[in-house]
């Protein structure tokens, strides 16, 4: 099973999409809120290579960016193989 983890705020729709098509997929995932946590968000912004915006997404400590390159995964073809999972 792969480690999923993805940096949210409480109000981002883009990280509640993210996450429903992680769920959608049965994938379980840790959600890092870095809502008022400043100092974790500056930690996913070095992690990320510079990148601020949330979602970022990391799987099995591989960061592969944010909502939109996430669904271009899985449009792709590219996300069951890095979850570990068989194509439908």
């Amino acid at each position: 099973m792969a480690k999923v983890e993805i940096y949210t705020t409480k109000i981002c729709p883009f990280c509640h999409s993210a996450k429903r098509l992680l769920k959608n997929k049965g994938v379980r995932f840790d959600e890092i809120d870095v809502t008022f946590d400043f100092k974790t968000r500056r930690a996913m912004t070095e992690r990320a290579g510079g990148s601020h915006t949330v979602p970022q997404i990391f799987i099995n400590g591989v960061h592969v960016g944010g909502c939109d390159d996430l669904m271009e995964l899985d449009m792709d073809g590219k996300l069951e193989p890095m979850l570990g999972q068989r194509g439908a």
